[in-house]
């Protein structure tokens, strides 16, 4: 793989041989190109050291061998990645602008695949201007990367910051490595459990960790997906720039959320565990022992997101079950999914090992719309995700 390493007159370019360090351990051959102002905040030596080559910063160098450079690194580059990307950077590019190294460069690279990665103030990243070029530029099929929110290097709090070089390295290298035949697409995943509150301190809930939902929003994002990530209550987290998590606690609060985003969704595969009961009644505060009588709690049915987004389905819209089964399995998941009106079922069985809860395995078998039955082996649950996401992929 053959990667050019943009680099502009942000105070992030200090993270750019981290970026490099990345790649290169990855078995890519990278080459820098800089602007003048990043050769203010790293040196030449610095980039020639990690990557090994020359760095390209002068269109126009003393020893005339860099006159064409922008060329030949073109023909070279598998991509070009510009990290940070500074809105002056962003501006050039957009308007076909070639008056340095780097600009000239960006512009000869059209046809190539193009990462930026913005690094800015918030107000400059909110300007009109640069908006207006970042959406010429998207347009163009150019792939930006954040920013994210956090401290900015004026001292303030808000969205400019350059994604983490470990982000960057991950989403190019998925880009290029992986198919990206899920590009376009709108995709919601439910994961996690559901907390149903009986009082101010406790709840009816379960023991689901999140992590095969985590895992399925993961590898649609990384097929190209834009992905709605509905979680219950867990400790993981996601730095796929394409996932947007919505956090959610009871069956209620998802349900209002998998219903409100289906509409426009492609995709949608429901993993979360979802609470089939919640108590009628819950209390603000936390209730106290009465004696030493016991306590009776009066369920009552939550609503079920699978059968309501089942009614709802389109024709061009693809939705995903699962079932996890102690007995009869397969007889209930063929039941669960005509009753739904699901495209396929995936069933897991605690009777699996490694199957199940709180586990990064997971054992499954796939039952398709005309009851085709397809098992699977043990896998880590990223397996598994990918072997779901093929599935899907495959009945379109």
């Amino acid at each position: 793989m053959h990667i050019v390493l943009g680099i502009t007159g942000g105070i992030a370019a200090y993270k750019a041989p981290l970026l490099v360090r990345l790649f290169k351990k990855a078995g890519a051959d990278v080459y820098c190109a800089t602007t003048s102002h990043a050769l203010e905040f790293v040196t030449p030596l610095t980039l020639e050291t990690v990557s090994g080559n020359k760095v390209y910063s002068e269109l126009f160098a003393t020893q005339n061998d860099h006159t064409t450079e922008h060329i030949s690194l073109k023909d070279w580059a598998d991509a070009v990645v510009v990290a940070p990307a500074t809105a002056n950077c962003i501006g050039k590019f957009a308007n076909g602008i070639a008056d340095d190294a780097l600009s000239t460069l960006l512009v000869s690279c059209s046809r190539k695949p193009v990462f930026l990665c913005p690094a800015m103030n918030s107000d400059m990243w909110q300007c009109d201007a640069v908006q207006n070029n970042i959406t010429k530029l998207t347009e163009m099929g150019v792939n930006f990367i954040g920013p994210a929110s956090g401290e900015l290097a004026c001292g303030a709090e808000g969205i400019g910051r350059m994604v983490e070089p470990e982000e960057i390295f991950r989403t190019v290298w998925t880009a290029l490595t992986k198919p990206q035949d899920l590009k376009g697409k709108h995709a919601i995943v439910t994961a996690g459990p559901t907390y149903e509150k009986i009082d101010a301190v406790r709840f009816i809930g379960n023991y689901s960790s999140g992590k095969m939902g985590f895992a399925l929003a993961e590898e649609l994002a990384d097929r190209g997906a834009e992905v709605d990530l509905i979680t219950g209550p867990t400790s993981l987290k996601t730095d796929r720039t394409n996932i947007n998590r919505i956090d959610i606690e009871s069956a209620q609060e998802m349900y209002e959320a998998a219903t409100g985003l289906f509409p426009k969704a492609d995709i949608a595969i429901l993993c979360a565990a979802v609470a089939d009961y919640r108590p009628a009644q819950k209390a603000d505060i936390k209730l106290k022992k009465q004696g030493d009588s016991g306590m009776t709690l009066e369920l009552v049915q939550t609503p079920d997101i699978l059968a309501t987004l089942g009614k709802m389905k389109q024709e061009n819209q693809t939705l995903v079950g699962f079932a996890l089964e102690t007995n009869n399995e397969l007889e209930h998941a063929k039941l669960k999914l005509k009753k739904k009106n699901l495209d396929f079922i995936v069933l897991n069985s605690l009777q699996d090992p490694g199957a199940g809860f709180q586990t990064s395995t997971n054992k499954i078998t796939i039952i398709d719309r005309d009851e085709k039955v397809k098992a699977f082996e043990l896998k880590s649950k990223q397996e598994v995700a990918k072997d779901i996401v093929d599935h899907l992929k495959m009945g379109k």
